[in-house]
């Protein structure tokens, strides 16, 4: 069974912090547009500004941290610039597992990663095995990730594992098989650089999380931004489908 429950069926605890934030970083290319440099080049400035997110998360008490890397659409880009980025997440595999491990931070991979190169495969595997102990923070990275495919796959997969069963199924029996089920929903889902859509990113488990969206590229998301777009949460009435008269328990300080 799922580890959490979903939040149409069984009120979630809020906090001023929340427990889980998602974060789509947009804005890399654009970052190196404005500054006359190749588009990697705004890649590799974004993956230095995860490192202070992580940090971030961390110093503040944020759980879990899950990340869109790169969404089963991203394909289409230039081959050269899916070529680069798939060469960078070598890269930066290779460079902070040792240090994420140092800090408590658990890496988790999800999405489908059987079009990788069999090296990439390989350096996700040995870095979720290396940090499999840690409970600090649970970085969760969507590589080849898209919220319809999740929904499809964990379909699939519980039709196979129950056959017994043709109809009547529930929330309950197929939150088992999404690729998040082992971390609560979102409670804040933020989106850099100025575009306002999910773009198929965690379909499922966005139900009611709050979203924050801000003109700020990703490569310039410093934790000055990261604690507005906690600000903006504070501010928010969490009320899962409640009347603002019934909140009694207000988030904790």
């Amino acid at each position: 069974m799922a580890l959490f429950s979903s939040s149409t069926r069984q009120l979630p605890a809020v906090s001023a912090v929340p427990r889980h934030v998602a974060v789509i970083m947009d804005g890399n290319g654009r970052w190196a547009k404005k500054r006359f440099m190749p588009r990697v080049a705004g890649h590799v400035k974004g993956v230095d500004l995860l490192r202070e997110m992580v940090r971030a998360c961390l110093e503040r008490g944020v759980q879990y941290l899950t990340l869109f890397a790169f969404s089963s659409e991203n394909w289409r880009r230039p081959q050269e610039e899916v070529t680069l980025l798939m060469q960078l997440f070598v890269k930066a595999l290779e460079q902070e597992v040792e240090k994420l491990d140092r800090n408590g931070v658990r890496l988790r991979v999800i999405g489908d990663l059987t079009p990788f190169e069999p090296r990439l495969q390989e350096l996700i595997r040995e870095g979720e095995a290396k940090t499999v102990g840690n409970s600090r923070l649970d970085l969760t990275i969507a590589a080849n990730y898209g919220g319809r495919w999740d929904i499809m796959q964990a379909v699939n997969r519980m039709l196979s594992e129950h056959t017994e069963n043709s109809s009547n199924w529930s929330e309950s029996d197929l939150e088992p098989y999404l690729s998040m089920a082992f971390a609560p929903e979102p409670d804040l889902f933020i989106r850099t650089g100025g575009e306002q859509r999910i773009s198929n990113f965690l379909l499922w488990q966005l139900a009611y999380t709050e979203l924050y969206f801000t003109p700020t590229l990703w490569p310039d998301f410093d934790t000055v931004e990261f604690d507005k777009a906690i600000a903006s949460y504070r501010q928010r009435e969490r009320r899962f489908g409640r009347t603002s008269e019934q909140l009694v328990d207000k988030p904790d300080a």
